[in-house]
């Protein structure tokens, strides 16, 4: 007589050496990787946070996993060049891009683009993130939010803000001060932060908003004048500085977060593997502490987390964006 259970039981148990042959292949594979250079592309110019997290990210990942990881600067339509580069690229694991929450933003501020974030790409890990900070060109007859808002109020139009390109989370966070104090001040873009950052230090432009760890030097100097930073509790590194919350726009808050993603289709396992390693570098008490120094704070999440965070910010300033009235060719 026939064994009714014969046929389901020879199923379940090739599915199971199916997944166990699976599993030692995965594993094989990323124990395996990398066997030749990795690239990893930064989508913004050098010396800007991106770059310089990057570049760290990089180094820390040929050290530990004994190959080249080159970074490529790709900057250009406010990221848009460099990340469809690797979004078209072969999904193997050799073309990484670093990116920002300007990908999240660009979601929804262009209405059309080469990709998706979420249909084109595989999340691997979040890097950090840090408190932006309002500053202005020291000549500026603005101590204090309060002051810039009512010089803001009288001069509708004539003062101006810097940011490194539409869809920045510099550009962003002007669109949302503009919006939350209600006040009208003209966004002039470049193509990168540094040139934003020398024309406010030449006074060429009012202010602009730039991540901590890159403007703390200059506010120190006195170069620039510090009115307020951007997370819901004060900096670390500005502790003098007041939150813009504390400055009276309230509920205000806009930081600037990296991660690191793969071209969709990307094996699992070398996902898995980058993300273990990058995570490792955000809980090694030197980094936590190198970073803290600069006003940056190390995240660590599973890829299933991180795609989890993308997708939430995307919604996020996909309301701050329609709220701004932000488009991306201003």
């Amino acid at each position: 007589m026939r064994n009714n259970y014969a046929v389901p039981f020879q199923r379940a148990a090739t599915a199971v050496l199916a997944s166990v042959l699976l599993a030692g292949a995965g594993h094989a594979l990323a124990q395996e990787y990398p066997s030749r250079p990795v690239k990893l592309i930064v989508p913004f110019a050098a010396g800007g946070p991106a770059d310089v997290y990057g570049r760290a990210v990089a180094q820390r990942l040929q050290d530990v996993l004994k190959q080249s990881f080159v970074v490529e600067n790709r900057p250009g339509a406010g990221s848009l060049i460099g990340t469809e580069a690797v979004a078209k690229s072969a999904p193997d694991g050799y073309t990484l891009l670093l990116m920002s929450n300007t990908h999240t933003v660009n979601e929804s501020l262009f209405a059309s683009k080469p990709y998706e974030l979420m249909r084109d790409f595989a999340p691997v890990a979040p890097i950090n993130y840090s408190d932006l900070v309002l500053v202005t060109r020291p000549t500026l007859e603005a101590g204090t939010t309060a002051d810039l808002l009512k010089m803001a109020k009288a001069r509708p139009g004539d003062l101006s803000y810097a940011s490194s390109g539409p869809g920045t989370p510099y550009h962003m966070a002007g669109e949302l001060f503009k919006a939350m104090a209600g006040v009208n001040i003209l966004h002039i873009p470049y193509k990168g932060s540094s040139g934003a950052r020398t024309d406010v230090l030449s006074g060429q432009v009012d202010m602009m908003f730039d991540a901590v760890p890159t403007m703390v030097e200059f506010v120190r100097s006195g170069r620039v004048k510090a009115l307020a930073t951007t997370g819901r509790t004060r900096s670390q590194v500005l502790p003098n500085v007041p939150t813009m919350a504390e400055s009276g726009v309230p509920d205000y808050e806009a930081v600037i977060w990296l991660g690191l993603l793969a071209p969709k289709g990307t094996p699992a396992a070398i996902v898995n593997r980058l993300n273990e390693e990058v995570g490792r570098m955000a809980s090694d008490p030197q980094v936590m502490q190198a970073w803290a120094k600069q006003g940056a704070t190390p995240m660590k999440m599973s890829p299933d987390a991180f795609s989890r965070y993308m997708q939430d910010d995307i919604a996020k300033w996909a309301r701050i964006v329609k709220l701004s009235g932000a488009k991306a060719d201003r």
